[in-house]
């Protein structure tokens, strides 16, 4: 008996209209047939969020036919049947002795598709970012009188702009993040396990907000006093303490779409430093977003945030924030100085204000966002406080 398919995130028409969007691209820089082996592209044309890129794959979009073909490993193959649009004799697996063979692996199997199918002498796109040296130089070898054209972060260019569909989505995802904050509020308390408070930040991703659960874990950093100078880094094998600052970084989870959040808590009175750190980045804040509309440029809004707090004697080393979406961060635009790409409408953003100041203190507050037609949706909700705690 084979698995049927499950509920879809989005309808067939839309997962078309990505296709679409892609084939144009191809059409433009002579590509007969794409192979998309980033595994967030490949969710994002598919719908396939299992997490089986650790070994090879890839989806074959050909400019003459409607819906791809997905090749992955065996094991993988029953959930593609379930969560991918295509039919399922779209989905082609190869045998488990391409894994771990001294000299084959995945990507021989989608050579051979593309040799069998007829475009061993086509214009073939390929990710060549997602490759390793290796196996771009087999599929030179092996499909040597076609013609190999570097695809890779164009698809991601391309799912830049969200779709409405795909917003109400990042929308429910912040629900979930919003959730995630409030219920730090509730445990983060004196000797307290760091580890038994994530356990229920976590707890509420997973389980969502508004009926809407987490479909998946991302990521959530965690530093209290005194390693609130570090940035990616877990829980400690520690207790929460008096006078405690306390850093966190969630993401609610969506059908593989995150919506990032970043608070600051302080158990007890917040320091003189702290609160001035927070009301200066909290005027920054309010800056960039009144800064962000279509036309303005990623630059623009990176700018206002720096010069604002720069006024008041502050600076931020890093960017203050990046397109989000599939895989919390897409490869594309930043919110930096000298990034010139020109905000519209649908694109969505985490502006990540998370400023490490010294070795031993930091702060952040951070915001998802969308640009609308006439400046920004901010899909967050969370109170933009210093969260004071007993």
């Amino acid at each position: 008996m084979t698995i049927s398919k499950g509920p879809q995130a989005f309808p067939r028409t839309e997962y078309l209209r990505r296709l679409d969007l892609v084939k144009a691209e191809m059409a433009r820089r002579g590509v007969e047939v794409l192979v998309v082996s980033d595994q967030h592209n490949i969710t994002y044309l598919t719908g396939y969020t299992a997490r089986s890129a650790y070994v090879p794959q890839g989806l074959v979009v050909s400019s003459s036919q409607e819906e791809p073909i997905f090749i992955l490993r065996r094991m993988d193959r029953p959930a593609a049947i379930y969560q991918c649009f295509m039919d399922q004799e779209k989905i082609v697996s190869y045998p488990e002795e391409l894994i771990a063979h001294p000299q084959l692996d995945g990507y021989d199997a989608i050579i051979d598709y593309l040799l069998d199918a007829g475009f061993s002498t086509s214009g073939i796109g390929i990710e060549q970012y997602n490759v390793s040296t290796p196996t771009f130089d087999k599929f030179r070898k092996r499909l040597a009188e076609a013609e190999l054209i570097d695809f890779t972060k164009v698809v991601a260019w391309i799912r830049l702009v969200k779709s409405d569909l795909e917003i109400e989505v990042m929308r429910e995802a912040a629900a979930i993040a919003d959730a995630a904050i409030a219920r730090a509020a509730e445990v983060i308390r004196p000797g307290v396990r760091e580890a038994d408070a994530c356990s229920e930040i976590a707890a509420t991703l997973i389980r969502g907000a508004n009926g809407k659960p987490g479909t998946q874990l991302e990521p959530l950093t965690l530093c209290a006093s005194p390693r609130t100078g570090t940035c990616h880094i877990t829980w400690a094998e520690d207790v929460f303490r008096n006078g405690s600052q306390v850093n966190l970084e969630v993401a609610g989870a969506r059908h593989g779409y995150a919506s990032a959040l970043m608070r600051t808590y302080s158990i007890g009175t917040p320091s003189d430093r702290l609160q001035r750190v927070h009301d200066i980045h909290l005027e920054g804040l309010e800056a960039a977003l009144e800064t962000a509309r279509p036309g303005a440029t990623c630059s623009d809004v990176a700018n206002a945030f720096y010069r604002s707090i720069e006024k008041r004697g502050l600076k931020k080393e890093s960017r203050c924030g990046y397109a989000q979406g599939i895989g919390w961060t897409e490869p594309t635009a930043s919110l930096r100085d000298g990034d010139l790409t020109l905000l519209a409408p649908n694109m969505t953003f985490h502006l990540m204000l998370g400023n490490w100041i010294d070795d031993d203190f930091g702060y952040v507050i951070s915001e998802t966002f969308r640009v609308t037609e006439i400046g920004v949706d901010v899909l967050t909700s969370s109170p933009r406080k210093i969260f004071q705690l007993a």
